[in-house]
């Protein structure tokens, strides 16, 4: 039985600073690759030399949306940071209307350019909605999304929003929320979602499942997300760890 990590933040300080105890825990809970997510392009080459690093670690380029005043990315340096063979992702990217508030055009525009960016270098796209459902729905399908694939990642809408991103092609993937008892919508999505399009993450450091919640998250942890897949779906945790990791390695067009 083995899992995969398929979002997550170890370059992230609370995690990096204990690099070796991370990836120790993965070992220990058969957590066999994980993907370490870009936020912003200031701290990429942290990510990018994590990959480099370790065989079993993967990377992404990306510039988040809760993030302003970074520096902001053109599709041409997308395209030239994506060239490295360990990344295998455009993103993080997307939509975020939570927390920031005025004309969020900018956000708009900076998810355009992840997806142009995608489109050329032809990896996928790993995308962030909250609160943006349709505005992010909108232009994936005015962009092309479904042309360069990806995943909805960290997945808390309904199973409407869901279909619309299946029927472009995308994964959906699901995290720790999955565990907390208030999650009902989430949970019957996951029941819904093909097991042919699933995958599951921690986006550690944060949003540790039970029986770990309120704590710092990491990669070792995604077991519990499996677990709670297969009891909502009555199969077994190998089946779910299976699934994910042969999803994993197909929509990220690994050996």
């Amino acid at each position: 039985m083995s899992f995969v990590d398929s979002h997550c933040h170890i370059n992230f300080r609370e995690l990096a600073e204990n690099i070796t105890d991370v990836l120790a825990k993965m070992q220990q809970n058969d957590v066999l690759n994980a993907l370490c997510v870009s936020v912003n392009l200031a701290d990429f080459p942290e990510v990018l030399a994590l990959a480099s690093q370790y065989p079993h670690i993967y990377a992404s380029v990306g510039v988040h949306p809760d993030y302003e005043q970074v520096e902001e990315p053109t599709v041409a340096r997308l395209v030239a940071l994506a060239q490295h063979a360990k990344v295998v992702a455009i993103g993080e990217t997307g939509l975020d209307y939570l927390r920031l508030t005025g004309d969020l055009e900018w956000q708009r525009e900076r998810f355009r350019t992840h997806i142009r960016a995608a489109r050329e270098c032809a990896k996928p796209l790993i995308i962030h909605t909250r609160n943006a459902a349709e505005d992010t729905l909108r232009i994936m399908a005015e962009e092309g999304a479904a042309d360069a694939g990806g995943v909805l990642h960290c997945f808390t809408e309904s199973w409407e929003v869901a279909q619309q991103a299946l029927d472009m092609g995308f994964y959906i993937s699901f995290s720790g929320i999955i565990t907390f008892k208030s999650a009902l919508q989430i949970k019957a999505v996951a029941q819904r979602v093909p097991l042919d399009r699933m995958l599951i993450e921690t986006d550690s450091p944060y949003l540790a499942p039970v029986p770990f919640r309120g704590k710092l998250n990491q990669p070792g942890y995604v077991k519990h997300v499996a677990e709670e897949i297969a009891l909502l779906r009555d199969i077994s945790v190998a089946e779910v760890g299976l699934r994910t990791s042969e999803n994993f390695a197909r929509l990220f067009k690994l050996s």
